[in-house]
């Protein structure tokens, strides 16, 4: 039954972990839900006396936990998965998928492969995730229909695309779509200069002239400092290093995101702590693509909010983030040669409040807190792969794999059931993709 204004739910399990300031891993506690929010975290007992006439959804053996944050994706590209791999990052681009999608990317296209990639996603204890593609528009839609939380980041270069023809298009198609969904309860629209190699100057100052111009100002998010070659050839060609370079333009703050962020010095980390800027970590995108690792054990113990994006499936090849979390809490041990550096909860924030964070809206998801949205999932460790359970923190990161995810809410809707999807026809969506690879494949 849907969630309501007057009906109120209690959802209990053996363990409730709250992300929140404290990082409580609770006991035998419950969430109360009422009006698409979390009213309160009570012992079961207590939440059962309370409200006698709720309707109550116990889950033994499992964890209520907030839902993952995905903060930074290309949805539609799950379409390519597989399609070129094993390769440098600008031979991948350039060679393959690029001319990959000129050719096959429209409306139909991102509309199906983003079908696809939320089913992965809400499959994967994922209910909030950024994406920043062509015709996104067509990814509102999918991810209307799912009734999954977004923030999307219409892309913006200085050439053509199947998706228009330069930055003006680009820009203008970007402020029609926030203008689309401003109010929105689910769905929120930044914009995504692609990346300082591919985006001029006059075109990063004339996006945040008119982003400032916005009541709220729309959140950006920038690939920057992809690679090492990236930063090499900026200042080869007499510049600044990137991020030095958009601090200038006067990007950098807390509405801009940084993606990947692998080649880092101390001035660079110095903008990042002074301007408030998010970084946001794609550690297994980057290692298939031997493009780096981003220093997050630095930027943590600097205080930088450091989120955590799969990046898009063609490039990972999946969307999983509890894979994501186990990778980037390794990965920042091996880089660091400290393996205190990165510890369970910090990744687990990584993935959740510091995701919501990141892309604004820690103040509505991220956390189980009451007054937050009951966007929440079920993961269970019942499995013989999650037992014995000494540290449900240390479990969860290091041991749990994303198809023990039981159950998935979003604004209090339950989105997955018994790992049952209701809003999307998965067999369908399946269908729709073996489509395309047949177009692709002939």
């Amino acid at each position: 039954m849907a969630a309501s204004d007057t009906k109120t739910h209690i959802y209990s399990a053996t363990w409730l972990v709250t992300v929140d300031r404290q990082d409580r891993v609770l006991h035998e506690h419950a969430l109360v839900v009422r009006d698409r929010r979390i009213l309160a975290i009570l012992p079961v007992e207590d939440a059962l006396r309370r409200h006698p006439n709720a309707d109550h959804t116990a889950l033994p053996g499992q964890v209520l936990m907030p839902g993952l944050v995905n903060a930074h994706t290309h949805l539609a590209m799950t379409l390519f998965r597989g399609l070129a791999d094993d390769l440098p990052l600008a031979d991948w681009l350039n060679g393959h998928i690029w001319p990959a999608e000129q050719r096959w990317v429209g409306d139909e296209f991102v509309h199906d492969g983003s079908l696809l990639a939320i089913a992965e996603l809400l499959r994967g204890g994922v209910t909030c995730f950024a994406d920043m593609y062509f015709f996104p528009d067509a990814v509102a839609r999918a991810a209307a229909h799912a009734g999954i939380r977004a923030l999307l980041h219409p892309p913006v270069l200085e050439f053509p695309t199947a998706w228009g023809s330069g930055p003006d298009e680009y820009i203008h198609k970007a402020l029609a779509l926030h203008d689309d969904f401003r109010g929105h309860p689910l769905i929120t629209v930044g914009i995504g200069p692609h990346a300082p190699y591919t985006v001029s100057d006059d075109t990063f100052r004339r996006i945040l002239m008119l982003t400032n111009e916005l009541t709220v100002p729309m959140p950006l998010q920038a690939h920057v400092h992809e690679t090492a070659a990236e930063v090499s050839d900026a200042l080869a060609a007499g510049g600044p290093r990137p991020l030095a370079r958009l601090h200038a333009l006067g990007l950098t703050g807390p509405s801009f995101q940084c993606v990947h962020m692998t080649t880092l010095d101390d001035a660079d980390i110095d903008i990042l702590v002074k301007t408030g800027t998010h970084v946001i970590h794609c550690p297994e995108s980057n290692m298939k693509l031997a493009s780096g690792a981003c220093p997050v054990g630095r930027l943590m113990a600097a205080g930088v909010n450091v989120a955590l994006g799969t990046d898009g499936a063609a490039s990972n090849n999946d969307l999983d983030m509890f894979s994501e979390m186990r990778t980037a809490a390794l990965l920042a041990k091996l880089t660091a040669g400290d393996p205190t550096v990165l510890p369970a909860p910090a990744a687990l924030r990584m993935a959740t409040i510091n995701g919501a964070r990141a892309l604004g809206l820690d103040a509505v998801t991220g956390s189980l807190e009451p007054g937050k949205s009951a966007d929440f999932i079920a993961v269970s460790l019942a499995p013989p792969e999650t037992q014995p359970v000494f540290d449900v923190l240390s479990q969860l990161v290091y041991a749990t794999g994303r198809q023990q995810v039981t159950h998935a809410w979003v604004a209090g809707e339950p989105l997955l059931v018994n790992r049952q999807l209701t809003t999307i026809n998965v067999g369908l969506a399946v269908q729709r993709a073996q489509d395309w690879a047949a177009r692709m494949n002939a």
